[in-house]
């Protein structure tokens, strides 16, 4: 689903020479007018209570529960990732109450449900988080579970381990918008400060993507104001056109490569 006129201008206007945006409607042609920045909804409380236990159970280096899960609160709705990947969701239930399904993704969740109807959800959560960990590593033959949302794979690496892109601490923030598929690659950002104690949006990303620097630049602008930006990328994926067009905003950016190995660079 394309971006409306409006948040196009909005990603457009971040540039030192913005292109103009056009609205079209039919035989009606006019000049988009930029939005403002979106703050991202709030989850319900009952959502973040349900996920509560799996929160606080046990540790992990990067701030996770059981099993090394990651509780994410992000537009509204609660996740439950193993390196960026979702195994689990808090969703309504038939009579308005919150119900925690496990799986990867809709159709995986749906899929079990129907499967394992009435099936302890704290044990098949477990289960499934071991099975994604086992399978998210480098090396292994490919499968969802090492191919999916690779950049939140690769943000769950540097929150983990911020010295990788020069940074003292960082912590994830919400996606531009709210995640349609988990095969469509979406900018991962956090925020944070440099070791020198300045502060940073960094936005993580792999493979080729030419809307990460416009969507980088609308979510500092959105989380951190005047921070530095920097776009993490594996070695590799450092393209020039990313490069280009890094410098070609208002406030540049800086590309920076992450090892190649990165995602060996997690701390077990």
């Amino acid at each position: 689903m394309p971006d409306e006129p409006g948040v196009v201008a909005r990603r457009a206007a971040c540039f030192a020479r913005p292109p103009q945006v056009l609205a079209v409607s039919g035989r009606d042609v006019a000049v988009a007018q930029p939005l403002p920045p979106e703050r991202p909804a709030e989850p319900p409380a009952g959502a973040v209570a349900l996920m509560a236990p799996v929160a606080g159970a046990g540790s992990h280096p990067a701030g996770g529960g059981t099993a090394g899960i990651t509780v994410v609160a992000e537009h509204g709705t609660v996740t439950a990732e193993i390196l960026g990947l979702e195994v689990a969701r808090v969703v309504p239930g038939p009579a308005g109450e919150w119900r925690l399904e496990v799986g990867v993704g809709r159709y995986d969740r749906e899929a079990r449900a129907e499967m394992f109807p009435g099936e302890d959800t704290v044990a098949a959560l477990d289960q499934a988080a071991a099975e994604v960990a086992a399978k998210r590593r480098p090396g292994l033959a490919a499968h969802p579970a090492n191919t999916l949302v690779k950049e939140r794979w690769l943000r769950a690496v540097v929150v983990a381990r911020p010295d990788l892109v020069g940074a003292a601490h960082l912590e994830a923030r919400p996606t531009a918008r709210p995640r349609r598929d988990l095969s469509v690659a979406e900018p991962a950002p956090a925020v944070g400060v440099l070791t020198d104690g300045t502060p940073v949006t960094v936005v993580c990303s792999t493979g080729v993507d030419l809307d990460l620097v416009p969507t980088a630049a609308e979510l500092r602008q959105r989380d951190a104001a005047g921070s530095r930006l920097l776009l993490a990328v594996p070695a590799g994926d450092d393209y020039p056109v990313t490069r280009r067009l890094a410098a070609a905003l208002a406030e540049p950016a800086e590309v920076v490569a992450v090892p190649s190995d990165w995602a060996r660079r997690y701390p077990e």
